[in-house]
């Protein structure tokens, strides 16, 4: 209690010092959450998890909120956090008494706090489970702010939970606080940068979650942190004064590593504590890539370099883009120091770069778009120091953030978290948990109150399905547009297709007799089914029933079968006759002739059974185009003279055909590979493939080889059918 008390002496005196820095307004604003505060909250409240009084709580980390540069209203908003609990009408008074951002402000933090309560990781049985509901919970952490402060506020609020659980002898939450700190909220400080929070986080973490480790090293250390710092210090400052005096500007920074990097480091290496040799670390940033090697040259000079211990990322830089150059050294005392050595853009490139080294730090899968978004709030939270000193309304607007704003994340009663595109409904969520349960939905409840289907779902919110026994999804949910994710939509068309495939397959058997019935003599089935190319005559009758095979096309079949068995002719003959039936080697009768010599223009890629028209070049034979090819046209307005009738051959050939088609579709890790897998169960050749992203779009063009376009039309609803894809067009 003495210790408490003691803290709270000293941040009540920083707060008062902080505030008497202000300027009038804001100084008002500052001591008026002070007054509320200590006006409202109980003597005998405390915080949930940390069971810590309230008024030591919010000064303490008001005072982690200010050293941040997140302006007054924040540090007012961290002071009046529980105003939700202990203010009747809360919003009012703080919006009237305040001012509007601070109840904002403090509406965030309650929203986030309710969130971490309801949001679970522990009750799920794997751990890589367990380790994406920890990176979606991360996710949804900054998709439900509009101010990204309030994240920044709730990561004080923790850091200082983790603080009093070392002034208190013993917590019933202190382990699961501790596994869900290094779970969720130390990562979440580690990619935005925010270090004097992110070391406290992870080490006071590890320390309650695995204390006999934390204190071996911590002995092994045999340092404290401060003693630490004042040897970085001191070595930064040799450091500096030599290189400068070599004619090099440059900027250092470091220090010291903290407990559970070193931990997290020795068993990732698999080494013991006395095979590291960086536990102290030390940066230097130059201006060009010459000067990273000289000023190498002044360290190796000065301090004695360890064998074995220097890499070159500049020559040959990680696999993610990172450069720079490793080296550790023999320092003062003896001791291992690891230094750095890096241009400024280097720096800018490992820190905010698409490829930042904080996911090569974390380990796992990249998301670039997140990672995007991650880097620019980095670069906002880095450069606010300075943006700060030019003027607190572009630093407060800089603050509102829209960056995840096209992805919602709503939990589960259980308190797992799901990811949905912005304007999905309780439709969409329960295809998310399970493709039975989206067909079998019919009502939900959102944060225990019924509502329509139809219903948008809000970042947050706790969704709760209703569902029969048994049941099918109904057409009027992809008509009204009551469903906006992909696995939904997916999922609704194929039951779709699977009940109208009985009614399609019977109309087309039916219309296949019907033809079959009026020749004379009548043709075996199966026969005219494998002279149009299908195995099984239920597949034929589909392929009729949605139109893919006209009945010109069975009748063409059909007198194939009944044509009498051909005289012996001669040689002659025989080559004239198969250059006719042929249409040579395209298969194409020019003018009802075959034998002459065609090609099939690139410009469109004709194949069986395009309607197609042949135009006379000088070099090449007759080029065959698609009629509607725009090229053709052009051809045709200028010299129409050379504009000659053609058709395919009607004989059975062997060719193959170029097509391209496009697939315009989300990017995302893995979309080529399950389009490729698409096109080989088709058992299609691909000759070409273009890609190219814009805005998270991706566009790619196939050249496929077939034998008919007919085939096709399946071939399009399968790619379709492909997570993320939009659309599939034939060029």
């Amino acid at each position: 209690m003495n210790t408490t008390s003691t803290d709270l002496s000293l941040n009540q005196q920083w707060y008062q010092d902080y505030t008497a820095q202000q300027n009038p307004t804001n100084q008002k604003l500052l001591q008026t959450a002070q007054q509320l505060a200590e006006k409202y909250y109980p003597a005998n409240a405390t915080g949930r998890k940390s069971g810590e009084p309230l008024i030591p709580r919010v000064f303490a980390s008001a005072k982690m909120v200010g050293e941040m540069d997140l302006l007054p209203d924040a540090v007012a908003a961290t002071i009046l956090t529980y105003a939700q609990l202990h203010i009747p009408d809360w919003k009012t008074v703080l919006t009237e008494q305040c001012c509007p951002n601070v109840a904002m402000l403090v509406q965030g933090i309650d929203e986030v706090q309710k969130l971490t309560h309801f949001a679970r990781v522990d009750n799920l049985t794997t751990p890589e489970e367990r380790a994406n509901q920890a990176e979606t919970m991360r996710k949804m952490l900054l998709a439900m702010v509009s101010d990204i402060r309030v994240v920044l506020i709730k990561l004080a609020l923790r850091t200082r939970t983790m603080q009093y659980f070392a002034q208190v002898p013993d917590s019933p939450h202190k382990r699961s606080v501790a596994k869900e700190t290094l779970d969720i909220f130390a990562p979440l400080a580690n990619r935005l940068g925010v270090w004097q929070l992110k070391w406290q986080l992870e080490d006071l973490g590890f320390r309650y979650q695995n204390p006999e480790e934390y204190k071996r090293i911590a002995k092994l250390l045999d340092e404290k942190r401060d003693e630490r710092l004042k040897y970085i210090d001191a070595f930064l400052g040799s450091l500096k004064t030599a290189v400068n005096q070599a004619g090099i500007v440059c900027d250092v920074a470091g220090r010291p590593k903290h407990i559970y990097s070193i931990y997290k480091k020795m068993v990732k290496k698999k080494l013991d504590f006395d095979g590291l040799y960086d536990i102290r670390a030390v940066r230097v940033l130059v201006n060009t890539i010459a000067e990273c090697y000289t000023t190498l040259g002044i360290v190796h000079s000065l301090w004695q370099p360890i064998p074995g211990e220097f890499d070159d990322y500049i020559a040959n830089p990680k696999g993610n883009g990172y450069k720079s150059l490793h080296t550790v050294i023999v320092g003062p005392e003896d001791k291992g120091i690891e230094v750095q050595i890096r241009t400024h853009e280097m720096h800018e490139f490992n820190e905010f770069g698409v490829a930042a080294h904080w996911r090569y730090k974390e380990g796992g899968k990249g998301d670039s778009a997140y990672e995007q978004k991650i880097a620019w709030l980095r670069q906002l939270l880095d450069w606010r120091e300075n943006m700060a000193q030019s003027g607190t309304d572009d630093l407060a607007a800089a603050f509102k953030t829209e960056l995840f704003n096209d992805t919602i994340y709503v939990l589960t009663p259980h308190g797992k978290v799901f990811s949905l595109p912005v304007g999905s409904t309780p439709i969409d969520f329960a295809y998310a948990l399970h493709s039975d349960l989206g067909d079998r939905c019919r009502g939900a409840k959102v944060d225990g109150q019924i509502v329509p289907l139809s219903t948008p779902l809000e970042n947050g919110q706790r969704v709760e399905i209703i569902a029969a026994k048994e049941g099918v999804p109904s057409v009027n949910w992809l008509h009204e547009g009551w469903v906006k994710s992909n696995k939904a939509i997916n999922k609704i068309r194929a039951h779709i297709r699977q009940q109208n495939a009985e009614t399609i397959r019977e109309n087309g058997k039916n219309q296949f007799e019907k033809i079959v019935n009026k020749i004379n003599p009548k043709p075996n089935h199966q026969h005219v089914c494998e002279k149009l190319g299908f195995r099984l005559l239920d597949d034929l009758y589909t392929a009729i029933g949605q139109g893919e095979v006209t009945p010109r096309a069975i009748q063409k079949a059909c007198g194939l079968l009944a044509e009498p068995t051909p005289k012996p002719i001669s040689e002659t003959t025989i080559v004239k006759k198969s250059k006719i039936q042929s249409g040579g080697k395209n298969g194409v009768l020019v003018d009802g002739e075959g034998g002459l010599l065609t090609n099939l223009a690139k410009c469109c890629k004709p194949a069986p059974p395009d309607l197609i028209v042949g135009f006379v070049t000088r070099d090449k034979g007759v080029s065959i185009h698609r009629q509607g090819c725009t090229d053709f046209e052009h051809l045709a307005a200028q010299s129409p003279e050379k504009v000659m009738v053609a058709s395919w051959a009607d004989a059975d050939t062997n060719h193959i055909y170029a097509i391209d088609i496009e697939i315009r579709a989300q990017d995302r890790n893995g979309l080529l590979r399950d389009v490729s897998d698409t096109l080989a169960r088709h058992k299609l050749n691909v000759t070409a493939v273009q890609t190219q992203t814009r805005d998270l779009e991706a566009s790619m063009r196939f050249t496929l080889e077939v034998r008919q376009v007919n085939e096709l039309p399946r071939v399009l609803a399968s790619l379709a059918e492909v997570k993320g894809v939009n659309s599939v067009t034939r060029l």
